[in-house]
């Protein structure tokens, strides 16, 4: 599991991000480039990172489902993900 302050972390990005996206685009539409630079850097899309919901891991994301693989192979398994089942042939 992901450390507490990361987590907390993405946290504040996305809702930064969320909070200055209507801004952002209208100063980018206008061209008013000195006053986008004075925004804070963590209100810029490009700085959130993907995370499992469950564990917090940055790595191994499957989007589809908001989950990284360690924790979707196991709920897989458990039969908690319907319509997945581990292929045999």
């Amino acid at each position: 599991m992901a450390r507490k302050s990361l987590i907390a972390r993405d946290k504040k990005r996305e809702r930064l991000v969320a909070k200055y996206a209507e801004l952002r685009q209208k100063l980018k539409d206008e061209g008013r480039w000195e006053e986008l630079d004075k925004l804070p850097k963590n209100s810029s899309a490009v700085r959130l990172h993907n995370r499992c919901q469950l564990t917090g891991r940055p790595k191994g994301y499957i989007r589809h489902f908001g989950i990284c693989r360690v924790v979707f192979r196991k709920m897989a398994l458990e039969g908690k993900i319907p319509g997945v089942t581990k292929s045999s042939w």
